[in-house]
């Protein structure tokens, strides 16, 4: 009975056709709970990100999962809210559900708080740096906002604006993207306008919308004075960019035809909005993979006899690439 309920081999078929049989009319159910405790493995592990609402990542969460169970594990996502509360939280239920290990994408935690040990596997995903022992999975925020806006310049783009945070209180996301645009223009020769610096600090299509209209009127209003008007924007992201899409609109102008745009994510709606979204794309299936990856790795070490010495930390760069679509080709090109 003990070899079929586990799955073991070494059960002939009619023995093992007879045992189901009568565990089903016996209505047995197995102490998942009883057994994990036995074998000090949940096959379960957490994945705290800011918001389940949040498009990129939902998009992690899926791929995460897929990931995961390749190799046999379930995925818990909790919600964090980007808050270091909520982060904290995410650790602490992280342990007491007896989660196998953790990814953990963190914003607004003070890492010198975390203390991952080889007792709780913890994989850290996001921009700040990481003074933990904890491995850390990053995104190329400066260079693929760099890359973003020179791709602009490359298009014709004269006067470019920057669609986010301008003026981030801390390391992280919004000031390396934004570090990325200006580095970009002022390799140019050009430089950041603060007029053209516009606040959608809050990563939602509603603030971008607010964003695209106030670009809006900006090009709208040199066109009035006769001088050259803005005609390129960088997003934080692409959730930004469709709220800029849509602000634009509201203006009565037109991407590409009197602004070029371009995002970071690459969502999937990115591929599918009027017109489709050009977007600094980092590589999600990679992403997924190596954060599982490394905290396997991490897992089956603290399984090890006696303590074994953890290895290094090791902080890695997803890798990415600008996928030009419709939104950065100016007409007729």
């Amino acid at each position: 009975v003990s070899n079929v309920v586990n799955g073991r081999p070494g059960v002939s078929e009619e023995v093992r056709r007879r045992v189901l049989e009568h565990l089903s009319v016996s209505g047995y159910r197995m102490n998942v709970a009883a057994k994990n405790l036995r074998s000090g493995h949940s096959g379960v592990i957490g994945l705290a990100v800011p918001g389940h609402d949040v498009s990129y990542f939902g998009q992690l969460a899926t791929h995460v999962a897929r990931e995961a169970e390749e190799h046999g594990y379930r995925v818990a996502v909790e919600q964090t809210g980007a808050q270091e509360t909520g982060e904290i939280d995410a650790v602490r239920v992280s342990r007491a559900m007896d989660y196998d290990g953790l990814i953990l994408s963190t914003v607004g935690m003070d890492l010198e708080k975390l203390e991952p040990g080889a007792s709780f596997p913890i994989v850290l995903l996001g921009e700040r740096e990481n003074p933990t022992p904890a491995d850390h999975v990053t995104m190329a925020n400066r260079d693929g906002a760099r890359a973003a806006v020179e791709h602009l310049l490359a298009q014709g783009a004269r006067r470019i604006a920057f669609i986010g945070e301008p003026d981030p209180k801390e390391q992280g996301m919004q000031s390396l993207r934004l570090d990325g645009c200006r580095e970009a223009l002022e390799q140019a020769g050009r430089h950041l306008e603060p007029e053209l610096t516009l606040a959608a600090g809050e990563n939602t299509m509603e603030s971008g919308r607010r964003a695209g209209a106030e670009l809006g009127e900006v090009v709208l209003r040199a066109r009035l004075e006769g001088v050259q008007a803005p005609d390129g924007a960088f997003a934080l992201t692409d959730t930004v960019a469709f709220g800029v899409l849509r602000g634009l609109a509201d203006k009565g102008l037109r991407v590409p035809d009197d602004v070029l745009l371009v995002g970071f994510d690459d969502l999937p709606e990115s591929a599918v909005t009027v017109p489709s979204l050009s977007s600094v794309a980092p590589d999600h299936s990679w992403t997924a993979r190596r954060a599982v990856e490394l905290l396997l790795e991490r897992i089956e070490a603290s399984r090890g006899a006696g303590a074994p010495e953890p290895r290094p930390a090791r902080e890695e760069v997803i890798p990415w690439s600008i996928l030009v679509r419709e939104s950065s080709t100016p007409p007729g090109v």
